[in-house]
């Protein structure tokens, strides 16, 4: 097979509700060789409410089916106007594109995953080349269907001292190692944004706490977070998946707290089960730990994790050389070049599928 660069535009619709990430980088699935514009678009507030009525829904189910495809259309072309925007703003030719919209349900116990974008509609409209649904095969072949960005993790160690770790902190938050003889191990390790993002929400009415800023004011309240920790999940062994909802159970035990103590001991939370994961999980200690994704923008977030593991280097993906806001996009990107070039993205090491395993489901703009 010929393997040549391409421009392989990524998109990426958090379930935090960020907005969608797109970013372009020319790569041959083996190495990033530029990255070019990136950006994040808002999603519009009736359409987040849209999502938001159906998360959590399993389309397999007749009830839910019609509701789930009325949203993914909308959710689809809200893609293709920000792919065709990007066209027109870029100079380049863009040679695929690579999407994973917001998860609505996934649960690998029960081999399910699904994912809002139309892959074959967006080629149509678009006339782009189009890959969707990145864990799907992995989910099918009884994976746990995530993380699937360790691999573009690992490309991006090449240059750095081994051992070293990757947090990426969307949604929820994954883990990936990668050790001194370039050996590889992934697994999703916690909560992430939309555990504080759920506190502020319903107790201020905001999306999110910008900058940590509540956090910072609040005291964090160090029972509530061991009693946290009792969740069966951090007694799995990894590979492991957190499933859609996994830790919302668990937020009662917030309930009477301050606004900013609450979103402190939440933001403690997931720091602590992120350390508790590289402390106890990991085949050896990293050097050197790299914070990605949207918590990387949480300075209070940042700050417990290192407090938590005080002689272990932590730094922010940009020190790396890694956007933080776009670096999902970033993966996607990738991603769809390995698909197309029918490399691994999942590995037994990762999601515990039994073999390395390509995915995506790819559709031609004809």
């Amino acid at each position: 097979m010929n393997i040549k660069a391409l421009n392989c535009l990524g998109l990426m619709g958090t379930s935090t509700f960020g907005g969608v990430e797109l970013a372009l980088i020319r790569t041959d699935g083996l190495d990033i060789l530029e990255r070019k514009k990136a950006y994040v678009v808002p999603y519009p507030d009736d359409l987040k409410e849209k999502i938001r009525s159906v998360l959590g829904l399993n389309r397999e189910f007749d009830k839910n089916e019609e509701k789930l495809q009325a949203v993914d259309l909308e959710v689809s072309d809200f893609y293709i106007q920000l792919i065709q925007d990007y066209v027109k703003e870029s100079e380049d030719i863009i040679d695929v594109v690579g999407i994973e919209g917001i998860t609505i349900l996934h649960n690998p116990n029960i081999q399910y995953t699904y994912q809002l974008g139309n892959g074959r509609y967006i080629a149509q409209k678009t006339g782009i080349k189009t890959i969707t649904h990145f864990r799907n095969a992995d989910i099918v072949a009884g994976g746990q269907g995530t993380p699937i960005s360790s691999i573009y993790f690992n490309t991006l160690a090449a240059d750095e001292i081994k051992p070293v770790a990757y947090v990426n902190i969307s949604g929820k938050s994954s883990l990936t190692w990668i050790g001194s003889f370039g050996e590889m191990v992934g697994f999703d390790c916690g909560p992430g944004d939309n555990f504080i993002n759920n506190w502020t929400s319903k107790h201020a009415h905001m999306d999110n706490d910008y900058n940590g800023r509540l956090a910072a004011l609040g005291n964090v309240h160090e029972k509530i977070v061991n009693s946290l920790m009792h969740h069966k999940f951090f007694a799995k062994y990894p590979p492991k998946s957190a499933y859609t909802g996994i830790f919302a159970d668990k937020a009662e035990h917030l309930e009477g707290l301050s606004l900013e103590d609450g979103a402190a001991t939440a933001t403690a939370f997931v720091a602590e089960a992120i350390c508790y994961s590289i402390c106890l999980y990991l085949p050896e200690m990293p050097q050197k730990v790299i914070i990605c994704g949207k918590g990387a923008s949480n300075p209070t977030l940042v700050r417990f994790i290192r407090q938590r593991i005080p002689s272990i280097e932590v730094i922010i993906s940009k020190e790396a050389g890694i956007p933080i806001e776009t670096v999902n996009a970033d993966v996607n990107a990738f991603l769809s070049a390995r698909a197309l070039y029918s490399l691994p993205i999942t590995f037994p090491t990762t999601t515990g599928v039994v073999v390395p395993m390509t995915g995506g489901e790819i559709y031609d703009a004809n």
